[in-house]
């Protein structure tokens, strides 16, 4: 269950990186489809109030309850994760609205 958190971490985070190079290449369709990705999995962790469902399944498993219990990163990234790569998204789909409409 971990790795499979990881592995589905990994992808929305590389999405949340890929979204102002993919703009700054003047990619916008796969720049907004990248960012529409990232926006999904925002609705499901707003849904089940601001948790991965993961989580819930990887707590069955285990009493332990550090932040990084289901997922392999270090327990601050695990702690803070909505608050560094949240402004991250914010920023990139910012940067990439600006560059669409000519402004960056």
């Amino acid at each position: 269950m971990r790795l499979l958190h990881t592995a589905v971490w990994a992808v929305f985070a590389g999405c949340i990186v890929a979204i102002p190079w993919l703009a700054w290449q003047g990619r916008f369709g796969a720049a907004a489809v990248t960012a529409a990705i990232v926006l999904g999995e925002v609705v499901v962790l707003w849904i089940h109030r601001w948790s991965c469902p993961l989580t819930a399944v990887a707590a069955r498993y285990t009493q332990d309850r550090r932040a990084n219990f289901d997922i392999y990163l270090p327990e601050w990234l695990a702690r803070n994760n909505k608050q560094v790569f949240g402004p991250l998204y914010a920023v990139g789909v910012a940067y990439l609205v600006m560059r669409y409409l000519g402004a960056g």
